[in-house]
């Protein structure tokens, strides 16, 4: 197709997957895209690759015969597209983009979804930060369903569970890390005995996959679809703009002023929103610190100790 995958995913796939597994992945694009283009029955033709675009999948911008604009998303089998599209087929545009159906005499492609056209380069995080916060908690209040009959979306206790053998491996490795991880999964095991809620949740809620549209002004994207109460998905939100809470001398204060204000909006539990926030940030910061992203690990953990 004579398309470069922005360096941003490459990396990002040698981290999840590994550099061969990611290699072999980027060498098949040009035919898991064309097969993909020809499955829509459009005839669509590429305009460009969104840029810098995700960690997890390559986003290409087609334009169908009749003048359709549409997205195309290709995701390798680890970021697990079979979950993304049944989210979005239950959701069925309401607060995130729109499923569009392959044509009707070719089935869908394994690893590619066709999407509405959405404004890859306008997020929330355009927006002043209060201004963002509000339409933010607007969006993914929508999300917030039940799940389908049958579904096969893990729970939040499978997820966080899954995660926290490389936590005490990090604390393990560095005693200066023990007493956050320790109190996250202290707050973890309390919050997965008791949980209030079964929803279907985005799984990677944030003001960067919140997009501009044209049917709606802002629907979400990227969901990493998973199934338990809504304080773990408001959790990632919190810490938004980490860089410029890090760098202002109130961001201790604002961000635990931010917990109480998204709670209350959203009439979830402050002190379980709490524990969440503290654990979804001490996760990501460990695992940045492993997969060599020093500075970003280390942001996300003085966040952390804020809490």
């Amino acid at each position: 197709m004579g398309f470069e995958p922005p360096q941003r995913l490459v990396r990002a796939l040698g981290e999840s997957y590994g550099d061969t597994a990611a290699g072999e992945w980027l060498a098949g694009l040009d035919a898991l895209t064309e097969q993909a283009l020809a499955a829509t029955g459009r005839a669509p033709a590429v305009e460009r690759v969104a840029a810098p675009g995700g960690r997890s999948s390559l986003v290409l911008l087609v334009r169908g015969s009749d003048g359709t604009p549409a997205a195309l998303k290709l995701a390798p089998s680890g970021a697990a597209p079979a979950l993304e599209e049944a989210a979005l087929a239950h959701w069925n545009g309401w607060g995130a983009v729109r499923l569009l159906d392959p044509a009707d005499d070719a089935g869908p492609v394994e690893g590619a979804l066709l999407l509405e056209r959405l404004h890859p380069e306008m997020s929330l995080r355009s927006l002043p930060e209060a201004k963002a916060l509000l339409e933010a908690a607007g969006t993914v209040r929508r999300l917030w369903v039940e799940p389908p009959a049958g579904h096969a979306f893990e729970t939040v206790a499978e997820r966080t569970g899954r995660r926290t053998d490389a936590m005490r491996a990090a604390a393990a490795s560095d005693s200066a890390l023990e007493p956050l991880v320790t109190a996250a999964l202290a707050a973890r095991e309390e919050l997965v005995a008791h949980s209030p809620e079964t929803l279907l949740l985005h799984g990677n809620f944030r003001q960067s996959k919140v997009l501009a549209g044209e049917r709606a002004p802002w629907l979400t994207v990227g969901p990493e679809p998973l199934v338990g109460e809504r304080a773990y998905d408001l959790a990632r939100l919190v810490r938004d703009r980490v860089e410029d809470l890090i760098a202002s001398p109130a961001g201790a204060t604002t961000a635990r002023r931010r917990v109480k204000k998204l709670a209350d909006s959203l009439d979830v539990d402050q002190r379980r929103l709490h524990g969440w926030t503290l654990f979804r940030a001490v996760e990501s910061g460990t695992r940045a610190l492993a997969a060599g992203r020093r500075q970003e690990g280390e942001v996300t953990l003085e966040f952390a100790g804020w809490l």
